[in-house]
């Protein structure tokens, strides 16, 4: 099975409906995830947000998170995720920002993605970060960055699932 074809099913078992937040993959995860059979069910929407203003105001991002931070950093990925659930039905969101390359950007090395999952329960959110350097080519850094998001989803849901917080 493939990637999306195991995080479908991990949906489907735990009744999560998922809603992304994409900058650098720029749709790529809702998109693997919507060429499965079956996955509409799972998928509440997708948003691609190149621009600070994009984030800003389709996804609440603050503009000094981005000003202090910058826009490859968790602390912007993990304000994309939870804005991304703010307005949305879906209890788990997945948000990604960095620099696919070929050049380093504002000192930071090309192929550095930043990632948040948030996950919505009845009475709080739960959103974790990882920041991670890919190797190769744009479209290369783009792929791995895709199946990087999704492989990591159920990890992070058993974690909130069980109360456990960032860092904990």
């Amino acid at each position: 099975m493939s990637i999306a074809d195991d995080t479908v099913q991990y949906l489907r078992d735990n009744a999560l409906v998922v809603t992304t937040a994409e900058s650098c993959t720029a749709g790529k995860i809702v998109t693997l995830l919507s060429e499965v059979e079956g996955s509409g069910e799972f998928i509440e929407c997708g948003y691609v947000v190149y621009s600070p203003q994009a984030k800003q105001r389709l996804l609440h991002v603050n503009p000094q998170t981005i000003e202090t931070f910058n826009l490859t950093s968790v602390e912007v990925a993990r304000e994309m995720a939870t804005g991304a659930l703010r307005d949305s039905t879906a209890n788990a969101a997945i948000a990604t920002t960095g620099i696919l390359g070929p050049d380093d950007v504002d000192g930071i090395p090309a192929g550095t993605i930043c990632f948040a999952w948030a996950f919505q329960s009845a009475d709080e959110c739960y959103v974790f970060s990882r920041e991670h350097r890919f190797s190769g080519g744009r479209c290369e850094v783009q792929t791995e960055a895709t199946e990087y998001a999704l492989q990591w989803l159920p990890h992070f849901h058993r974690r909130a699932r069980a109360g456990e917080k960032e860092g904990a």
